[in-house]
């Protein structure tokens, strides 16, 4: 039973080691490249214009947005989330409610609570108005 509890983290460290290993080497490998010669390197200025398919680009590349979009999309993903959770406790609450009995749904009024009050946070603070 320790054999395959550790075994288990033994795959992970693996697996660590090789999501450090590769980007790392594909990064020194193309400095390599660079230093050696074998990559050219030739700076040009219209390499470094933004690339907007195939038609001529207007202004600059580091247009000014509006934070409320960013603001927005944040608290759509935290409550998509809190729905995510919700679903399933709510699909299986019969059976875990035979065997846990009130603990499921304080532990899930807890967690409700919680993104209530953030809710309540972010309408204090007018991240929900538009004006």
């Amino acid at each position: 039973m320790v054999d395959d509890y550790l075994r288990q983290y033994g795959f992970i460290l693996i697996i660590s080691f090789v999501a450090v290993i590769v980007p790392t080497s594909m990064l020194l490998l193309s400095w390599i490249a660079t230093a050696v010669r074998i990559r050219p390197h030739k700076p040009n200025p219209i390499k470094y214009t933004t690339y907007e398919c195939g038609v001529e680009p207007i202004g600059s590349g580091w247009p000014q947005f509006n934070f409320r979009y960013y603001m927005f999309a944040l608290l759509f993903v935290i409550f998509d989330v809190e729905v995510v959770f919700l679903f399933p406790w709510a699909a299986s609450f019969g059976t875990m409610s035979a065997e846990f009995g009130l603990f499921v749904l304080a532990e899930m009024s807890v967690f409700i609570g919680i993104l209530v009050l953030g809710w309540v946070y972010a309408w204090k603070k007018g991240s929900l108005e538009w004006s």
